[in-house]
């Protein structure tokens, strides 16, 4: 009797019913109108916040002319100040926002850990280190500083952070990585990096330092296109690399041998998703500096609004963007003519959640 009703209903005999499939060629997915939703009103508010950010200046714009401009119309002072002088800024922190926020999903996906992000293992003060001696030896130490200079910070950083994920990767490895010591090794790292960080700014002439100083707690102050353009790239290239590997964050979730018996090759999947993670960790931080927690809270802050296992990929980045870009707006318009950088913002958000972290997890650890 319950084998004809299925078959009434269009189901298969001995199958649980669940969510319709979602089939293109030889993918497939799971149709969630809540994450639909959730990414939504993340795209609506990110909108508004974006226009309410570009409007403030000294020469006020409204949000209605905002987006005029965006769209083709206002007149010319308009158009001059919104897209050559606002836009990049607002932009930059929206795609170092979503940057940073799929590093921290992934992260704490493979390290099964909400306290694997970026900042907190130290591949983001990877970056940092490597970014802040191209400031500091591009000036006045000799061949070394032409080097440096010639090197760039964008690929500087990139390399600090590749370098910095490898050795946290090589240390954390006791057949298999687990992510309570990714996390300690991480930790240490950081520590490591942040005394290197601050011999550099010692060691370096007070232009330099006040610049590097400035660079590391994650400023949004006069970005150009050409800070876009290397993270905007970097989104395009490596978000879509991070979509199609999401299938095998489930299978890890279980670990590395379960994974094993789904059919997941660990070791080369793990290294391809850290890949991209450093990638996005490290360009990200070298557009704005170490804009600190986004990696952390924006995955956790999609999770639950979604209702997912582990952080969402697509979620995180609309949240991460949207945490960043209300935070710049809350940075430049909520203490006056006193312009804080963004960083300032986000860690203020961003610091009581990683004690509430740490709490937790010490009672489940003593439970």
């Amino acid at each position: 009797m319950t084998a004809t009703v299925e078959k009434a209903r269009g189901r298969t005999p001995g199958l649980v019913p669940g969510r319709d499939p979602l089939r293109l060629g030889r993918f497939s997915g799971v149709w969630r109108p809540r994450t639909v939703v959730v990414l939504v009103v993340a795209a609506a508010v990110l909108v508004v916040g974006a226009a309410l950010n570009i409007g403030r200046g000294e020469f006020p714009i409204s949000v209605g002319e905002v987006l005029s401009v965006l769209f083709g119309g206002g007149d010319q002072a308009q158009r001059f100040i919104v897209l050559d002088l606002r836009l990049p800024r607002t932009l930059t922190g929206a795609l170092v926002g979503g940057a940073l926020a799929v590093a921290g999903a992934i992260l704490q996906a493979v390290a099964r850990n909400p306290l694997a992000a970026p900042d907190i293992i130290g591949i983001t003060m990877g970056a940092s280190a490597a970014a802040v001696a191209v400031i500091v030896l591009s000036s006045g130490f000799g061949a070394v500083g032409a080097l440096a200079g010639a090197v760039g910070l964008p690929v500087a950083a990139l390399l600090g952070g590749l370098l910095t994920a490898t050795s946290i990767y090589v240390l954390a490895w006791r057949r298999g990585v687990h992510g309570f010591r990714l996390v300690l090794v991480g930790i240490g790292m950081n520590a490591i990096l942040y005394a290197l960080v601050n011999w550099l700014l010692i060691a370096a002439q007070v232009y330099e330092a006040a610049r590097a100083q400035v660079w590391l707690n994650g400023s949004l102050n006069a970005r150009g296109w050409e800070h876009v353009v290397p993270v905007g790239v970097a989104l395009v290239v490596l978000v879509p690399a991070a979509l199609v590997l999401a299938h095998v964050l489930g299978g890890l979730q279980f670990g590395d041998d379960t994974a094993r018996g789904l059919g997941i090759r660990v070791d080369a999947a793990r290294t391809a998703l850290l890949v991209v993670a450093v990638g996005l960790a490290a360009v990200a931080t070298a557009s704005a500096g170490p804009i600190a927690f986004v990696a952390l809270v924006s995955p956790q802050i999609a999770q639950r609004l979604v209702g997912a296992p582990r952080p969402p990929i697509a979620a995180s980045l609309m949240v991460g963007a949207t945490l960043v870009v209300l935070s710049d707006l809350v940075a430049r318009t909520a203490f006056g003519s006193a312009e804080l950088p963004v960083g300032v913002i986000t860690a203020v958000l961003g610091a009581p959640y990683l004690l509430h972290l740490l709490v937790r997890h010490g009672r489940e650890a003593r439970a």
